[in-house]
């Protein structure tokens, strides 16, 4: 269950029509908070309110929803104004909106950098922009922003992804130190795979390079993932590891020498390119 932490508390949700978002805002609706969900497709978003409305724990509870593309600035701007005045300035803001597109970095075509450089990056910049001067004015806030693991460790088959989640992770530091003194938290969470639809997407495009370096691993619910999201977040963690996996390849990654580290993942990889060349026609090779 989550944390009382919660209670009353007006959160926005980037993201929220599945996945991660979506699992983040019934867990918040069933501790009692304000939930309002923002994200490109009504069609997602309308289902999705239903879900948190079955969710919530007191007939109090206000909640909403808000088509936009967080990657243009000015929806960003409209999404925490609409928020705003429904139910005022949110308390917790969680920037879970988030593409992906694995494959080759030479067979990626510029356009897909651009669009997930917007979206993941930009996107949670300008929605946080567009709350902070009112959680600066009223001295409190708390940002809790979704990076991945691969915003820590350049991942093979991740250049396009890894590079905007590297971009969260960064922008979230400079935040933290930034927003410190107005009384704003900000939180960077971390996942590791999460079975959400972007995942399932994904599946066609993963090198076997990169399925070789991932393993057995499973991938977590979201669910789990949000679960660990916010429990983590209310004891004031600035580095959110949902899962051990994500944790321990944190630490692996961090204090092991750089060279080890790549020595493993390129013989890893090489297992896989081997694999794939076996299981290959030779007239498709």
């Amino acid at each position: 269950m989550v944390n009382q932490y919660w209670y009353k508390k007006v959160v926005l949700v980037t993201g929220g029509s599945s996945g991660i978002g979506l699992a983040a805002a019934k867990q918040l609706a069933a501790a009692g908070a304000h939930v309002w969900l923002a994200a490109r497709r009504i069609e997602l978003l309308e289902p999705a309110l239903r879900e948190i409305q079955a969710a919530r724990s007191d007939s109090f509870q206000k909640f909403g929803i808000v088509p936009a593309d967080v990657s243009d600035s000015q929806q960003s701007k409209q999404i925490v104004e609409t928020v705003t005045k429904a139910a005022g300035t949110p308390d917790i803001l969680i920037n879970a909106a988030g593409i992906s597109r694995p494959g080759y970095v030479h067979e990626l075509p510029p356009e897909v950098f651009e669009r997930l450089m917007q979206v993941n990056y930009l996107g949670t910049a300008y929605v946080t922009a567009a709350v902070l001067p009112a959680m600066m004015q009223r001295g409190s806030g708390h940002i809790i922003n979704v990076s991945s693991m691969a915003g820590y460790m350049g991942v093979f088959g991740y250049s396009a992804y890894g590079a905007t989640k590297y971009a969260v992770a960064g922008y979230s530091e400079a935040l933290r130190a930034e927003m410190k003194p107005y009384g704003i938290h900000v939180s960077v969470a971390f996942p590791p795979d999460t079975n959400t639809p972007g995942f399932a997407d994904d599946q066609p495009f993963i090198p076997a390079e990169t399925r070789a370096i991932s393993g057995n691993a499973k991938a977590l619910s979201a669910e789990k993932v949000a679960s660990a999201i916010l429990q983590q977040a209310v004891k004031g963690r600035f580095m959110i590891f949902p899962g051990t996996d994500a944790r321990l390849f944190y630490y692996a990654t961090s204090k092991l020498p750089k060279g080890l580290v790549f020595s493993v993942l390129d013989r890893m990889a090489a297992a896989g390119k081997k694999s794939k060349k076996a299981s290959t026609p030779p007239g498709l090779q």
